[in-house]
């Protein structure tokens, strides 16, 4: 009886001994997240700056994603990819958080090299679910543009774009506490450029949004915009160990 009592107590107990492996598939569609970081994005038309408020933008799309993989490249006068795509937000909000104008050598801004860079993270098994979401002020001043378009629509990647910023100019903070001048000591000013961004997402068959104090903007480019006419890719994410139970109860 004490025995029957005592291998009831360890059934009880579920005692585990060794393990499996098993593999965690997820759905989703592969996302590449585009920031400029060029001068004029720090800005302070919208607070805290414009690249300030980029990041917070993309810290709330990390919370309504579902299930999808998410690459960040980052671009001024040429793009890098800082985080290749990924299930891991976390990753991917330490390379965000890290996101500085002096990230790119290159000065300037170039769509151009930014689209083909963010083209290039996606991989071979991205299928149909391929998306860029682009979050800058549009200011372009690279002439490739027209020529990178088509190829984007070739290969099915559609171009999502967050216009932010505000269309009457406002100078430009630069190191010293001042504002940035042009050679002749001119102030520059620097404006929001919808006309550009609208150009990129139409030839695209995407959508062009202005970015807006809460998440209506992300709501509208993930949810009706990206989700709801991308099909889901099977992802691999991980494995996990699975313990075998001994004692059945």
């Amino acid at each position: 009886m004490l025995l029957i009592c005592i291998n009831g107590i360890i059934a009880l107990a579920e005692p585990k001994f060794g393990y499996t492996w098993e593999e965690i598939k997820r759905k989703g569609v592969d996302i590449v997240v585009a920031v400029d970081v060029s001068k004029s994005m720090l800005a302070e038309d919208i607070k805290p700056s414009r690249l300030q408020r980029a990041k917070m933008k993309l810290h709330d799309l990390l919370g309504i994603l579902q299930g999808d993989r998410v690459a960040l490249v980052a671009f001024a006068g040429t793009g890098f990819l800082e985080c290749p795509l990924t299930l891991d937000y976390e990753a991917f909000q330490i390379f965000l958080d890290y996101l500085e104008p002096s990230l790119i050598p290159v000065p300037g801004t170039s769509f151009s090299n930014a689209l083909e860079t963010a083209s290039k993270a996606f991989s071979a098994d991205s299928g149909r679910g391929k998306s860029i979401i682009m979050i800058t002020d549009g200011e372009d001043q690279d002439e490739g543009l027209k020529s990178v378009l088509p190829t984007l629509k070739e290969k099915g990647i559609r171009v999502f774009t967050i216009g932010i910023g505000k269309e009457e100019g406002i100078p430009i903070p630069d190191e010293q506490g001042g504002f940035k001048k042009d050679e002749n000591g001119n102030i520059i000013l620097t404006k929001l450029n919808v006309k550009t961004l609208e150009e990129i997402a139409v030839s695209t068959g995407g959508q062009f949004v202005r970015s807006s104090s809460g998440d209506i903007d992300l709501q509208k480019i993930y949810t009706d915009g990206i989700k709801a006419n991308t099909k889901d890719n099977d992802f691999k994410s991980s494995k996990k160990q699975v313990w075998q139970k001994r004692f059945q109860i």
